[in-house]
């Protein structure tokens, strides 16, 4: 009994975990190192391409119940990140290079996991597959299945943000502060004036883009929206997003700077810090221009530039069962952003669904539809709700999560009932 899982991200590693967790062989298909994508450079599996940031860490956040849920299912991604984070204020940061090495060492040393480091171009359904190749799928893979479910392909295109080192930030100019002093320092923020802005924003708008293969139409995805093209949308808008100076009053006085730009640790060392929200296509020349205008960025050594990629996802709703199984296919699931789930512990969580579930089917058990009351359950009915007409990509979120059975009226506390009664539900699922 063996399932061949496609892909080594972090889909594919939690599935491939959970697989062999319960004694069930697996044949892990990477293409790295022998081909990478355009957005990957690491030969570790589990590569975090854009921001370092698992977001939100406490319950009362979606995404953080989410974390905690796959914590009780024993998820190898999220003992790899509780192991390698790095301060980030409210949020759950990684070491990134850390992480995924960690990740890496402990799927190459379970004895139930074969790692074997080739490109998977076609589907063989007469075998169990999860197919987890990524929302950065090669091309061939990407033909094949597009064949096998005769159904038009979706997608959009996704950014990542540029990587600085931290001795290259003028302190002077800079500092560090949580916004509204919420948590401990743990960013680096930039101020700038009005004239300073608009300098900027007038560069921004107007500089010159690296060329996306392969886009005929630029589609963005909202939550990872390219910050040239946030900008154009107005000379304010990213006042109210990346560069929201609210809560953020530069020490010793009552001053709010007009704009503020901030930069979060990228490694525990805190030698390297990414930009906060500067997701970006700009032409790397262009990148380094155009962000040396902000004060304190002015002899910024950047370790990474901001790259712009394709990112792939089928039509989930009218191809997937809520636990990632494939109606055509009972032999075939798939798991991760080719879903449709967006985020990193969203891409995670779908893959340990996958994983569990194949193992149930193999094992002769009932496999687990995860109830909506739960983080985990909603992300897998949403992907899969054949009522939705024009299918995006979704973060996890308490709007997708049955609402609440009692009138509570505060934000925080009908958030804090929904991740306890979620967490009792969790407690009740026969993993």
């Amino acid at each position: 009994m063996k399932v061949k899982v496609i892909g080594a991200g972090l889909a594919g590693c939690e599935a491939a975990w959970q697989l062999a967790k319960r004694n069930i062989n697996v044949d892990l298909y990477e293409m790295k190192p022998k081909k990478f994508s355009p957005a990957h450079k690491s030969e570790n599996f589990a590569e975090l391409v854009c921001s370092n940031s698992l977001r939100a860490a406490n319950i009362e956040n979606a995404v953080g119940l989410l974390k905690e849920e796959m914590r009780m299912a024993n998820s190898l991604i999220m003992e790899c990140a509780d192991a390698t984070k790095v301060p980030a204020g409210g949020a759950l940061a990684v070491d990134r290079e850390e992480f995924s090495s960690m990740i890496t060492e402990k799927i190459k040393n379970n004895p139930y996991i074969n790692v074997i480091n080739d490109e998977i171009t076609e589907i063989n359904t007469d075998e169990y597959t999860i197919v987890a190749s990524g929302p950065l799928t090669s091309d061939l893979l990407y033909e094949n299945i597009n064949e096998f479910f005769g159904e038009e392909y979706l997608h959009f295109f996704d950014a990542a943000a540029p990587i600085v080192t931290f001795e290259s930030i003028d302190m002077s100019k800079a500092y560090k502060k949580a916004r509204y002093d919420k948590g401990t320092a743990d960013y680096i923020n930039c101020p700038m004036t009005k004239e300073e802005y608009e300098k900027f924003w007038n560069e921004l708008i107007n500089a010159d883009l690296a060329p996306v293969h392969g886009a005929d139409k630029e589609v963005v995805f909202e939550g990872c929206m390219p910050v040239e093209t946030m900008a154009k949308r107005g000379k304010d808008t990213l006042l109210f997003g990346p560069l929201k100076p609210v809560g953020l009053e530069i020490p010793g006085s009552d001053t709010i700077p007009y704009a503020a730009v901030q930069l979060r640790m990228d490694n525990k060392e805190g030698s390297l810090y990414n930009m906060v929200g500067f997701q970006t296509h700009l032409k790397f020349g262009e990148q380094k221009r155009v962000f040396s205008m902000i004060p304190g960025l002015e002899n910024a050594e950047f370790v990474r530039y901001g790259v712009m990629h394709r990112n792939t996802f089928i039509n989930s709703p009218k191809v997937l069962k809520p636990t990632y199984q494939t109606k055509k296919c009972e032999k075939l699931f798939f798991a991760g952003q080719i879903t449709g789930v967006e985020g990193y512990i969203e891409s995670a969580s779908s893959g340990m669904v996958a994983g569990i579930n194949m193992a149930k089917m193999l094992l002769n058990e009932d496999m687990i539809i995860f109830p909506k009351e739960t983080a985990t359950g909603a992300l897998c009915h949403y992907i899969t709700d054949d009522s939705i007409k024009n299918f995006q990509p979704m973060n996890v979120t308490f709007g997708i999560i049955t609402p609440c059975d009692k009138k509570i009226r505060k934000k925080k506390e009908k958030n804090s009932y929904l991740a306890q009664r979620a967490i009792e539900f969790f407690k009740n699922i026969n993993l």
